[in-house]
């Protein structure tokens, strides 16, 4: 993550850069609040880290200013001030977190691994169906209709159709579909790709009168995107 920290203090800035940086993080370190807001506005940070008694602007000023101009990054405050008064008037006006000083560098890096995962996008929930033109693959229920039509396929076609459908566009060597399939590395005996692709188009494209599946000669096999 990208965190921005705000602290003048020469000891405890070098101090928190480097332990945050070891945790894998990449840290601008600012020693003045004019600085700070500028950088807040104008560069995309995952967290800010302000410390309240700062020069030139002080850390509740900028936390004000980034909010006044719609900057939603997660705020925590590292500040002396640590009366409960502090704390409350700091939250309200917009910080996230509020952690007083002194400090153990774990308890920081923890709030602050804490406070980018809320930044992250939601990652969308896995497909639970496949689709192509008028072919549903239904992978909760394992089940395949064509047309509105059941397409009665058995585990290892179903899995066919799958690696070709979640590759839709790319053509699929026989080794990968072996391997994605059968969890087979490599076998130049073995016809059994063919037999089932064999299968799969009879079930899935004869009765339909047309071609899903291509054959791409001396490479493999396709899928193409609608």
């Amino acid at each position: 993550m990208k965190v921005l920290v705000l602290e003048d203090d020469a000891e405890i800035g070098a101090w928190v850069q480097s332990g945050l940086s070891r945790a894998g993080h990449t840290v601008d370190w600012l020693t003045n609040g004019k600085d700070a807001l500028i950088a807040a506005t104008t560069q995309d940070f995952d967290v800010l880290v302000l410390d309240r008694m700062v020069p030139e602007l002080d850390g509740m000023s900028v936390l004000r200013a980034i909010r006044a101009a719609k900057v939603r990054t997660p705020v925590l405050f590292l500040s002396a001030l640590s009366e409960i008064d502090d704390r409350v008037e700091g939250l309200q006006a917009g910080a996230d977190d509020y952690l007083s000083k002194p400090f153990a560098l774990t308890e920081l890096e923890a709030r602050v691994a804490v406070l980018g995962r809320r930044n992250m996008p939601a990652e969308a929930p896995e497909a639970t169906k496949l689709t192509h033109g008028d072919i549903t693959l239904d992978l909760l229920k394992q089940t395949c209709t064509r047309q509105g039509q059941a397409v009665d396929l058995n585990g290892k076609e179903f899995r066919l159709l799958e690696a070709l459908l979640r590759a839709k566009g790319r053509v699929q060597t026989r080794n990968m579909l072996l391997e994605k399939v059968w969890n087979i590395n490599f076998d130049p005996t073995t016809s059994v790709v063919e037999t089932h692709l064999s299968r799969l188009r009879a079930k899935l494209e004869k009765p339909f009168g047309d071609t899903v599946i291509r054959t791409i000669r001396g490479a493999g096999y396709v899928i193409d995107s609608p």
